[in-house]
């Protein structure tokens, strides 16, 4: 199963991105689960070390469903906009959570396959750096980023929405590296979803 995390708490471009990715994912023959930040409750995490004591995290809200999803799947894409040229904060937030699921046990992601989207009001927003956010928390935690490789994809899917849903689809360039990533991202799944 491919988990898709919208870190939008908009129904606009970082959504829609998300869903033609999963939508392409289910093309190839891929179960798809999303979740979106959108009306959801995801506090930020207390570093309280809660978790290492009793193996759950002391907050009750909508990362229950998270972490149930992250655990069952065998890729994981993250999609976030760009805010201040970093990941949103919602994003932030359940990378910093998923502390509980490494406290249950430290390799409880590891060999998954993650992809990373970056969405942005300006060309030049952030997305990157935000990329390569996302890219380290999956290092951290074992899972094998994959990037749409050299020649236009470098880090992975960099897309602009000039701030409209309208003008993200007009994208067609980021959409390019979009297909270019899930390409590769198809290929590491195929490879090691079975090891």
């Amino acid at each position: 199963m491919i988990f898709g995390i919208s870190g939008s708490p908009r129904k606009q471009a970082t959504e829609y991105v998300l869903k033609e990715a999963l939508s392409k994912l289910e093309e190839e023959g891929f179960e798809t689960k999303m979740f979106t930040v959108r009306g959801k409750e995801i506090g930020p995490c207390r570093h309280c070390d809660y978790c290492l004591k009793k193996k759950v995290c002391i907050q009750k809200d909508d990362m229950t469903e998270v972490y149930e999803l992250l655990q069952e799947a065998d890729g994981i894409i993250i999609a976030s906009p760009m805010y201040n040229g970093s990941v949103s904060a919602q994003i932030k937030a359940i990378m910093d959570r998923c502390r509980a699921l490494g406290a249950i046990d430290i390799n409880i992601l590891e060999g998954k396959i993650g992809m990373s989207i970056a969405i942005g009001g300006d060309r030049a927003g952030g997305q990157e750096l935000a990329i390569q956010q996302i890219n380290t928390y999956y290092l951290l935690n074992g899972i094998i980023p994959v990037s749409g490789g050299s020649f236009g994809a470098n880090l992975g899917p960099c897309l602009w929405s000039q701030d409209t849903l309208a003008g993200v689809k007009e994208d067609d360039y980021g959409f390019k590296t979009l297909r270019k990533t899930l390409k590769r991202f198809i290929k590491f799944l195929n490879k090691y979803k079975n090891d």
